[in-house]
């Protein structure tokens, strides 16, 4: 085994990381097995859409820590390119491990004095853009990992327009990521009183703007009825 890959497993053995999670990399280390190698031999990546992986414990998967590292990135991101207040809506999917992911963004932004407004079930990807604008917020943060297989999740990022990040922000985004080297530069202690649940009132809004957009509304009254 490459011993780079050994030592980093060891840092997360010393490092500020939870009991469970340092358990965790000890049997793989005792092991010895591929799955220490592919946890370990690289950080998970953040690309044009954020991250994505599979859960468990080492730099290469979705853990508390790969998602607050990312996360603080991106507060820093956005206290660099906004003034004032700052907000960000948050949403997940029916992935496991999705409320722990939004609970950790959530913390990990409030605690960076920004306000977050966090759905409290889960909720399709387009009311999230539609949150985002409605709420006037300057991200949007959805954990899902769409197509991939139950041991992944994923965490994309939305632009203050509701779309995903494009260019020259997702870049910039993705610079201040790189730029946090250890979880200790991550503030995970979240303030709950800049934590807002998303009402049900989002969902009736949101809804009545679909219908509105509807291309033969005379078709769906029609035939309400059938079934």
């Amino acid at each position: 085994m490459d011993n780079k890959i050994l030592e980093t497993a060891q840092s997360w053995l010393s490092g500020n990381y939870d009991s469970e999670t340092k358990k965790e990399v000890e049997r793989m280390i005792n092991e010895g097995s591929d799955e220490l190698i592919d946890s370990f031999y690289k950080e998970l990546e953040f690309g044009t859409g954020g991250l994505r992986g599979i859960m468990g414990a080492g730099p290469n998967r979705m853990n508390k820590y790969t998602v607050g590292m990312t996360t603080q990135g991106l507060a820093n991101w956005l206290k660099n390119k906004f003034s004032g207040d700052i907000s960000v809506a948050i949403a997940y999917d029916c992935r496991n491990n999705n409320t722990f992911f939004s609970d950790i963004s959530a913390n990990v932004l409030s605690a960076n004095g920004i306000k977050v407004y966090q759905f409290d079930a889960l909720r399709p990807t387009p009311e999230l853009s539609f949150a985002v604008r409605e709420l006037n917020c300057q991200a949007g943060i959805v954990i899902t990992a769409s197509h991939n297989p139950k041991e992944y999740n994923g965490y994309k990022v939305y632009g203050e327009d509701g779309a995903q990040l494009i260019s020259p922000d997702d870049k910039n985004v993705i610079a201040e990521v790189r730029k946090i080297s250890s979880i200790d530069d991550v503030k995970f202690e979240g303030n709950k009183a800049l934590i807002e649940t998303i009402s049900k009132q989002m969902d009736e809004d949101y809804a009545d703007e679909i219908c509105k957009r509807s291309l033969n509304p005379e078709i769906i009254a029609k035939h309400k009825n059938i079934g």
